[in-house]
């Protein structure tokens, strides 16, 4: 994988969270096996297990921590950068990484990328507490909100996020302003946070076929072949 080749001895490193990022954990491990020197945070439970499993070095979150890169999936993301993300859940940890690194690179594939967010539902991570008033609130925006419930679960048991709150996707359809969007949500009490990315991503690697290119902001795109650093 190309972002695989941009990892440099020394770096500290993000790990996203999702199937995504999963592959390059496994990847990443290869290359610390192979004689790689990084260390790395994770942004879910998950993704730490599967990173010590495969010999990625982990640091505790200290203060002054920083990260050259995170890499990161994304479930929906359009020509700005802008993303929507929480489909596995773990969007708070993944915006807290996201805003400590110099750059956050995300991995996608062609499907993913969209010409206007909102056909994906906009998950929240609602304090459980808060939710009937966060669902008003919600509402009340537009949206129509749905509480997350665990799949197959025989009594309807709502998803906890690795901080022990509750998950709420949002359909409000295709988003006209998402900036406007994701201040109006960050400002309803008990949301802890939400899954609008804005103005966090450096760069996307976009799959298509056998393909890579990559993508930023008010440049065109170019096959990630190019690259030998981060673009």
């Amino acid at each position: 994988m190309a972002a695989v080749r941009w990892i440099r001895d020394g770096m500290v490193v993000g790990l996203g969270s999702g199937s995504t990022a999963a592959y390059f954990i496994k990847l990443l491990g290869d290359a610390v096996r192979a004689g790689l020197q990084i260390q790395s945070t994770a942004t879910s439970l998950a993704s730490e297990k599967l990173a010590r499993e495969v010999g990625i070095p982990l640091v505790e979150p200290r203060r002054g921590l920083q990260f050259d890169v995170t890499v990161d999936g994304a479930d929906q993301l359009d020509a700005q950068l802008r993303l929507i993300k929480g489909g596995g859940g773990a969007l708070l940890r993944e915006k807290v990484l996201a805003t400590a690194s110099h750059y956050l690179l995300i991995l996608a594939d062609s499907t993913k990328l969209v010409a206007q967010l909102g056909s994906f539902p906009l998950p929240l991570e609602v304090v459980p507490f808060s939710l009937p008033w966060v669902l008003d609130a919600v509402q009340a925006l537009g949206g129509t909100p749905t509480v997350r419930q665990v799949a197959d679960a025989p009594d309807g048991q709502n998803t906890k996020t690795d901080q022990g709150n509750l998950l709420v996707d949002c359909d409000f359809g295709l988003l006209n302003d998402p900036d406007r969007l994701a201040n109006q949500l960050q400002g309803v009490p008990g949301v802890v946070e939400q899954g609008l990315f804005i103005d966090l991503a450096k760069a996307a690697l976009i799959a298509r076929g056998d393909q890579v290119e990559v993508i930023r902001r008010g440049v065109a795109s170019t096959d990630a072949s190019t690259f030998t650093n981060l673009p």
